[in-house]
């Protein structure tokens, strides 16, 4: 729990601890009036939740451009349907 005061002054400080899966009660006079949470893991990009991780500590360090996936490969009518064909009487 922090004051509204305190809480402030220590804004940024606050909210990377809510990147990083902590939670946060505000008070006021002593009572609970609000709080400053993380968002949940599934309404963040995968970018956003790798970058947490690695803010954690849990991966050493957060994949760059990695989480991008190339382009499918353009293949010749019917190939691949031959190419799993060809799979299935091996």
């Amino acid at each position: 729990m922090v004051g509204v005061r305190d809480a402030k002054a220590r804004l940024s400080e606050l909210l990377r601890d809510a990147q990083l899966g902590h939670e946060w009660t505000i008070t006021e006079r002593g009572k609970p009036i609000a709080r400053i949470v993380p968002i949940a893991a599934s309404e963040a990009s995968l970018e956003e939740r790798l970058l947490r991780l690695a803010k954690s500590g849990v991966l050493e360090r957060a994949p760059i451009n990695e989480t991008r996936l190339p382009p499918p490969l353009r293949l010749a009518a019917g190939l691949a349907r031959r190419m799993l064909d060809d799979d299935r009487e091996a």
